[in-house]
């Protein structure tokens, strides 16, 4: 039985080095210091979310109290000797030796790319070439079962957010020098490029970008989380023989969570009952192309299985797909900008005012196709840069009174319905004039929130000292401004179609009643009534606003449903979710 995965929106006591209290190149604070700069960390990060515009402010605020104690713990966290690239060898000979499929390709660095596998064969598309058995996985269940198993067992937090519990797993085994996984945790990179490595000047980067507001609450999550599970490790009694009792660092935590961050996975438990979260050493070191999800479990076998993508020739790359994510995702959770990503998408947040007169007329053409009356939708660099449910959602939100009542209660209003996402059956062409107006006008409006213009952004990328993640910052800023000037151009030529159509008498397409034929359209989605697949819920309804999904301040992702690389921890009161089947990044 082979289930697919849903993709979460990659030793020996010499190898390892710290450095304990009063050591370390610079003055260490007293525990006692410590913990009052903690517990200051953790009011700051948990006092109520900053009035609108004031979100810069308190990032920058939280950033200061994080530096001062990386300051104070300098010296303080886990390394390992020699680089990465030094633990490659052990990494597959340990692979082999506990069932893991290790032939036809090897680990290889390509360049801007980092790490990934490279084969060493010809490799068929669809052909299983690579397979890692459940031991070796690193799950919520083997956390349970190690010595953070007791402190499992007192802490609410760890027991709800398995993405959490994953990463404190991970930092008691790399400091076991005995521990069964040394061999993969030796290969993880020592930093990553998510946003919580940025440097201040490389966040301001991303200043009115979509992406803000969560690498915010990113950054004020880990804080928060860090300075809670600090005092939970200085104080709790099942906690005694954590070996992170001595050293402790926010820059352990902040590597805890870009690493399972960047490569969580869900899997089925060994009954197959339910999901777990898991860390899968080897296939974690493939890199991304657009495609298929080509990965799944197999409970029969107890195993993670991988086919290939496409073919591939021997000394190719071998990728996977991690899945439909936008790059503003894949920059928050996975630390890199995508340039061919086929699914890029900049988030419009539409709603339908509760105050308008014409309301509940709306609401209930809507709520018949689907669509709720306030949602987010997405606008994408394709032609048309609109889904079939946002086409359906502008006809009917420019609606006027005859039209809704021909939708509601007119001949054929049935059927009618299932038209509103076919671009080819127009409500009327004043109807679609309005529609592409709004659109462009709004697209319009969402360009004038950055602060620099595309030709600044392109200039900028042309710098050659311009540092990685800067680089990544500016390029998902383009790349939203792209998606919006083209949305822009087609809002104002379909527009312009419409005028001549309706200025030239041309006649009005019309659906015949029960000929489903009608409703194919060169849109996968154009079939209605609407499923909702690609819709996040809207918090409350607007009156025509459009812009990026506000961060909720407490979660990046859900509790249960994970996407790889939505991993920020988060708190347990409230959730959010993102769709799509998402894979891991590798090692950057």
């Amino acid at each position: 039985c082979l289930f697919p995965f849903t993709w979460l929106y990659l030793a020996v006591r010499d190898c390892v080095k710290t450095q304990k209290w009063g050591t370390g190149a610079t003055a260490m604070a007293t525990p006692k210091e410590m913990l009052s700069l903690i517990s200051e960390l953790l009011q700051k990060c948990s006092s109520a979310a900053p009035p609108p515009g004031q979100e810069w402010a308190e990032y920058i605020q939280i950033r200061s109290l994080v530096e001062k104690i990386r300051k104070k713990q300098k010296g303080l966290s886990v390394m390992f000797e020699g680089t990465r690239e030094t633990y490659f060898t052990e990494l597959m000979a340990w692979a082999a030796e506990n069932g893991a499929s290790c032939e036809g390709f090897e680990i290889c660095h390509f360049g801007e790319e980092g790490y990934g596998l490279k084969a060493t064969r010809d490799i068929k598309a669809e052909e299983l070439f690579l397979w890692v058995p459940r031991k070796m996985l690193m799950t919520v269940e083997s956390a349970k079962s190690s010595v953070l198993g007791p402190l499992y067992l007192q802490d609410r937090i760890l027991q709800a957010m398995g993405n959490v519990t994953l990463a404190f797993h991970l930092l008691c085994e790399r400091a076991n020098p005995n521990s069964f996984w040394q061999p993969y945790i030796k290969t993880l990179p020592s930093e990553y490029d998510t946003p919580l490595y940025f440097e201040e000047e490389e966040v301001r980067h991303l200043q009115a970008t979509q992406a803000i507001q969560d690498v915010f609450s990113q950054y004020k999550n880990t804080a928060r989380q860090y300075a809670y599970f600090y005092k939970v490790i200085q104080t709790h009694p099942s906690a005694s023989k954590l070996s992170l009792k001595d050293a402790f660092t926010f820059d352990d935590y902040r590597w805890a969570v870009s690493s399972v961050m960047t490569r969580q996975n869900q899997i089925p438990t060994e009954d197959g009952s339910r999901v777990t979260l898991a860390l899968i050493p080897l296939w974690d070191m493939c890199n991304h192309t657009n495609g298929l999800i080509t990965t799944g479990y197999n409970l029969e076998d107890d195993r993670c299985e991988c086919v290939a993508l496409q073919d591939y020739k021997k000394d190719d790359q071998i990728y996977i797909f991690y899945g439909t994510r936008s790059n503003a995702e894949f920059v928050i959770h996975n630390g890199f900008f995508y340039e061919a990503n086929a699914h890029d998408r900049v988030k419009i947040k539409l709603g339908v005012s509760k105050s308008e007169r014409l309301y509940a007329m709306k609401a209930e053409v809507l709520a018949r196709a689907g669509i709720p009356s306030s949602s987010i939708f997405a606008l994408h660099g394709a032609d048309p840069p609109m889904s079939a449910q946002l086409l359906a959602f502008l006809r009917v939100f420019c609606m006027t009174e005859e039209e809704l009542k021909d939708y509601l209660v007119g001949d054929h209003a049935i059927n009618k319905i299932f038209t509103l996402g076919n671009a080819e059956l127009p409500v009327s062409w004043e109807n679609e004039i309005k529609l592409w107006t709004f659109l462009e006008t709004r697209a319009a409006l969402l360009l004038k929130t950055y602060r620099s213009t595309s030709e600044n952004d392109r200039s900028l990328l042309e710098q050659p000292e311009l540092s990685f993640r800067a680089r990544v910052a500016i390029q998902l800023r383009l790349a939203e401004k792209q998606i919006l000037e083209h949305a822009v151009r087609c809002g104002r030529a379909r527009r312009e179609h419409f005028q001549r159509q309706l200025e030239e008498g041309a006649p009005l397409p019309r659906c015949q009643e029960s000929s489903i034929s009608l409703l194919e359209n060169s849109h996968p989605e154009s079939g209605l009534p609407l499923s909702l697949h690609h819709l996040d819920e809207a918090d409350g309804a607007l009156e025509g606003l459009a812009g990026a999904e506000p961060g909720d301040g407490l979660l990046l992702n859900g509790a249960v449903t994970m996407e790889n690389g939505d991993g920020t921890p988060h708190e347990v009161e409230q959730s959010a979710k993102r769709t799509g089947d998402e894979a891991v990044e590798n090692s950057k």
